[in-house]
């Protein structure tokens, strides 16, 4: 193939700074990458329609969104994993009798809430620059939902552990655990991806901040982490470039002579 390499990036703390601003250089870097004919995709866990407007200001048309349960390549969906029906009912259910937990359930093309206002949701929505949506507590039924959101804290959310055996949680927010499959992660998203387009692993970069990057940045070639990511995360990553705040995406690529 005439695009041998391939550069993914998170996008919240990665891509976008503490403002949720593109920087400069960040924009500079990803044309300069696409100039020499590499392929740039997004691999977030936010939803499609959250980051459209990226995609459209940097013309990109790979992705792998939900954290790996819908992927896109070259604007053609290549693989979709939704969420137990049955499951993300049972999970509502606890969620609404034991702490009156509310939740966010999401398609590829809308997001709507178990209630109708809740602070807990606001605070981590408002994090994202998204506002509050709208209820409907039935929303998940007869449709695929490829992520949910259930807004607990830390202890809270050992009510829920090792009760669902179809998913998995990862913390993104004091207030949120996104719930996927079980099984399912950015990594494996990247991975179908790979089974479609053809890379080679030691072709493949990644960059990435948070909890949910540790499984991409462990399986590419090339794992590389913010200078703002966590602790945790800086140890699966084979190389740590600068924060966000400091031109890290830039920095990052010409460190790989990627530009």
């Amino acid at each position: 193939m005439e695009k041998v390499k391939i550069v993914f990036f998170d996008i919240d703390g990665t891509l976008l700074d503490d403002d949720k601003k593109l920087p400069s250089s960040t924009k500079e870097g990803i044309k300069a990458l696409q100039e020499n004919g590499t392929f740039v995709a997004i691999s977030t866990g936010r939803a499609p329609f959250m980051f459209e407007y990226l995609r459209e200001e940097l013309d990109i048309d790979t992705y792998v969104s939900y954290n790996g349960q819908y992927v896109v390549f070259e604007n053609e969906v290549i693989y979709k994993n939704p969420l137990s029906e049955t499951q993300l009912a049972q999970l509502h259910k606890d969620a609404t009798n034991h702490t009156n937990t509310p939740m966010i359930f999401m398609t590829e093309k809308t997001m709507k809430a178990s209630v109708d206002h809740h602070e807990r949701i606001e605070e981590a929505m408002g994090s994202l620059h998204f506002p509050h949506p709208e209820k409907d507590d039935t929303f998940y039924r007869n449709r695929e939902i490829y992520q949910s959101l259930l807004f607990c804290t830390d202890e809270e959310q050992k009510l829920y552990e090792g009760k669902y055996g179809q998913f998995r949680f990862i913390r993104w927010h004091e207030y949120s655990l996104d719930v996927l499959p079980k099984g399912g992660s950015k990594a494996q998203g990247i991975k179908k991806l790979i089974e479609r387009a053809g890379f080679k692993l030691e072709d493949i970069y990644a960059f990435g901040d948070g909890l949910n990057d540790v499984e991409m940045l462990e399986t590419v070639g090339h794992g590389i982490a913010m200078g703002n990511a966590m602790d945790e995360v800086k140890k699966f990553a084979d190389y740590v470039t600068d924060d966000v705040n400091d031109d890290g995406i830039y920095k990052g690529l010409k460190h790989f002579n990627l530009i």
